[in-house]
């Protein structure tokens, strides 16, 4: 007996979030409830080996349903991200219900609607992709969900409104200034931070207080440049923080203050310290 589109999806669900480290019931759900072929065009579907796309052996959807990237737009590189390092990101960051969400670098909708799965009922998704073609591919794929918003446009260089949780997909070699503002207490933000040749790391930051932020990598990426977030001094500080230190010493981020000797990366206006922020909110 072939087993149903549904089956697959469950299996591959309860796959990639148990690879990621997680157990989470409510991660495997939103995973399972999402179909992938809605979000990726029709098939055959282009598989990214790396340097090269494999064609897959047909349309049948349940081919989707493996922990692979499928190519978006495979002449600028852009891809449906490998499922397994989102669920990671997702388990680390935790959305829960009732939760807002900025979403920046949607692609066509896929994660969108995974984010928008998670902080139902009650939570909103704000879906930011600067490529019109694949914003409007989003809007109609996500027309049917509630709570749903794309814009078509950067997420850099504007004000964002409050959020609980910013989830970024495209790398930037700095944390940006106004979505670190945007953050509400107690709100998440993960970002691949990336140099401009080699591999970066996916950071999280929780903010604490007003000036205060919490910060750990969670894993070792490499993604798309976000547009508008790359900066050349920034890459080269990133670049020798990279080889020179662990990325498991990082503890914290600071702003607007003299780097001390704990200092893993520095840049322009913040730093990344090896040393947890103060006790004090």
């Amino acid at each position: 007996m072939t087993a149903s589109i549904q089956a697959h999806r469950d299996f591959y669900a309860n796959y990639i979030v148990r690879k990621a480290g997680s157990k989470d019931e409510r991660l495997v759900a939103a995973f399972s409830s999402v179909p992938r072929e809605h979000y990726v065009g029709p098939g055959p579907w282009k598989v990214s080996t790396g340097p090269e796309y494999l064609l897959t052996v047909g349309d049948e959807p349940y081919l989707l349903y493996q922990d692979v990237l499928i190519g978006l737009s495979t002449e600028r590189g852009i891809n449906n991200g490998e499922p397994s390092l989102h669920a990671r990101c997702l388990a680390a960051v935790a959305p829960v219900a009732g939760e807002s969400v900025i979403h920046i670098g949607a692609g066509t909708g896929y994660y969108s609607a995974i984010l928008a799965q998670l902080v139902a009922p009650g939570g909103n998704v704000v879906a930011y992709e600067i490529e019109a073609d694949l914003a409007a591919r989003a809007k109609a794929n996500l027309k049917a969900m509630a709570g749903i918003e794309v814009v078509a446009a950067s997420a850099v260089g504007v004000t964002l409104s409050s959020a609980d949780v910013i989830y970024v997909n495209a790398g930037a070699t700095h944390p940006v200034d106004t979505w670190l503002d945007a953050l509400n207490i107690g709100g998440r933000l993960i970002f691949p931070l990336t140099p401009d040749k080699g591999l970066g790391c996916m950071l999280l930051i929780k903010r604490r207080g007003a000036s205060e932020y919490d910060a750990n990598v969670v894993a070792r990426v490499g993604f798309i440049p976000c547009i508008g977030a790359r900066d050349e001094a920034a890459s080269k500080s990133l670049a020798m923080a990279l080889e020179r230190q662990p990325v498991t010493s990082v503890r914290s981020l600071r702003r607007d203050s003299q780097p001390d000797d704990s200092a893993w990366c520095v840049g322009n206006g913040w730093w990344i310290s090896t040393e947890p922020t103060s006790p004090t909110v």
